[in-house]
Parts: C-alpha cells; structure tokens; sequence
C-alpha cells in the first residue's frame, strides 16, 4: 500500500504524527459509519409495525443510555483536540537551530534562495536531520508550497511572510508541488526536493556561488536605495535606527504597538504610511513596484542581521528607535 501514490514516503520527523493522526480520524470515521449503519437497519427491523393496528410500547428513556452516547463522544472529541494541537504546534513552532530558505512563487516557478545567495529554480537542496524553515511568498497570485511526503503545506501569499519548516529524515529525492490552482499552467508548477547528507550538502552548498549572501545583497541595496541617509542611529536622523529592530515591539502614531517581524518590515517598505513610526514624521517614498520579492526579502534578511550598537549609558536613546520605514531617503 506505501508504494501506491496516494501513501507517500514518510521523509520528516512530522510525517509519522500526521499519518498517525490522519488514519486515527479515519479508523473513528469507519467504527461509526458502520456502527450508526448496523444500528438504523437492525433498529428498523426490530421496531418495524407488524400490523396495521399494533399500537407500540411508550418508550420512558435511560439515563445510562444518554450518559453513555453523551460521554463517550465528549471524551472521543477531547482526544482529537489534544491530539491534534499537539501535532498543530509541533507544525508551527520552529526550532531555533533552523538553516533558513526564502522560497518565491511565481507562475508557474519556484525561486528559492539559500542565505549563502545560492540560488535554485524548482529545486531545493536541504541536509539530513538539519530542521530547515522556508520562508514563503508570492509575486503575482496564491501558491502553495506542498510537499507529500514531509506532509508539510503552506500557502505562498502575495503581500506578506509565511513561514514553515521540516526536518527530513531520509536522503533522497521528493516531489514538490503547487497545491493552489494559479492558472493555466498550474499542473506545470513542480519540483524536487534534495535531501543529501551534511557534508554533501555543505559541499554542494559551497560550489558555484551565484552571488552575494541574502543579506550581502539587501546592503548592497540599502545603500543603493539611499536608505543609510534617513535610518541612522543619531538623533538628526529622520528615520528610526533599525539596528537590531528585529522582533522587538515598536510604538506607532496611533498608539497601537506591533511587533518588527519579516510581514511588518516588507510592509514598511511598500506601504511606508501604513504604519507610522511615533516620533516620525511620514516622509518616506513607497517601493511598491519599484523593487521585486526576491529584492524584499534581501532587505528584511539584512535588516534582520542588523546588530545594535553599545551605546554610551549617559546618551539619550533616539525617540521611536524601534521601527521600520525602510527605503526612506
């Protein structure tokens, strides 16, 4: 049956929970379609009237009989749900030791890109027993990164971050695929996943340079940009620092505070008066257009290696030194 296209190879650390899960719902599924089954025809025949004039017997109910259909269901259920929480944040929590990919869905193409700058067209390259989180987006319409025998799916957005992760645990080669129709051609939108042993990959990983690091190539474009001349980290800057802004809360105008992830940078950059930084005035020109998803992500990824500087414990901080308008010149 495991050869059969529909049972995929189990190839990652959440394949074995999921498939667990996935035929624990089925097995409950089949135990009362045939049990409610049995129960409706043998009943009907049992209580079926046998003349014209048979009058049937008041029926006074069971106390025991309606705790049993209510408990036993309730505990059935309250399994599921822990169950299925537990393989949830399993999916979600990402581990901190994660070698990061950025992976681009365009029709009818994956672009992906290691942080080294290496970069693969429909294929993507991941060492054994290493968890790996890809960071998905889209530049036209909805994708979904979808990879069976890893059972890991996300959807590639346009306009934000998603993010998912793996850790394969077998070398070889495995599908990947679009899993949201995208158009004409969306049965096209396929790929291989490579997954090789450490030292294979850091070899493979090492060979060809096609480019600058993912961050190497957002400071390049930050200085291009001219960004440099408005987030500076002294007090006439006319943009917050971003110096390790990363995943820190930041104070808007509005008084709401939001919190300085990949989705809230790239949105600073193409909405810059979407969220205004409190203590700025909203000077920044918009991107929107003007740079492509590979060109965000450099920049987020840059941005997000920013490291603070030490600063003298007698000097004032700069007001608002929390968010990102980045691009502003």
């Amino acid at each position: 049956m495991w050869s059969f296209p529909l049972f995929p190879d189990q190839a990652s650390t959440l394949a074995s929970k999921v498939d667990a899960l996935y035929f624990f719902l089925i097995a409950i599924s089949i135990f009362f379609s045939i049990l409610i089954a049995v129960l409706v025809v043998g009943l009907a025949i049992k209580y079926r009237r046998r003349s014209d004039d048979e009058k049937p017997p008041a029926i006074h109910g069971s106390l025991l009989l309606e705790l049993t259909w209510t408990l036993i269901p309730a505990g059935i259920v309250l399994v599921i749900f822990v169950w299925s929480a537990e393989v949830y944040f399993s999916a979600v929590r990402v581990p901190k030791n994660a070698i990061e990919v950025q992976a681009v869905g365009k029709r009818w193409m994956w672009k992906i890109q290691h942080m080294t700058g290496k970069r693969e067209i429909n294929e993507l390259h991941v060492p054994v027993g290493v968890p790996v989180k890809v960071t998905l987006t889209s530049e036209d319409v909805i994708h979904s990164f979808f990879i069976p025998a890893f059972r890991v799916k996300k959807d590639a957005v346009p306009g934000r971050y998603n993010t998912m992760w793996f850790e394969a645990t077998k070398t070889g080669k495995y599908h990947l695929f679009c899993a949201e129709y995208c158009g004409t051609k969306h049965s096209g939108m396929i790929g291989t996943v490579y997954v090789m042993e450490p030292d294979a990959y850091q070899a493979w990983l090492g060979g060809e340079q096609a480019g600058a690091s993912l961050a190497g190539a957002g400071e390049k474009l930050f200085t291009d940009l001219a960004c440099i001349t408005c987030h500076r980290g002294d007090s006439g800057a006319r943009g917050p620092d971003l110096a390790g802004l990363f995943g820190k809360p930041v104070k808007l105008a509005s008084g709401e505070t939001v919190t300085a992830d990949e989705t809230y940078l790239r949105e600073s950059i193409v909405q810059p008066a979407a969220k205004i930084v409190e203590g700025y005035q909203p000077i920044m020109p918009t991107f929107q257009g003007l740079l492509s998803e590979e060109q965000l992500l450099q920049l987020v990824a840059y941005i997000q290696g920013m490291k603070a500087e030490v600063k003298d414990e007698a000097a004032a901080p700069a007001a608002g030194a929390a968010a990102p308008s980045t691009g502003a010149r």
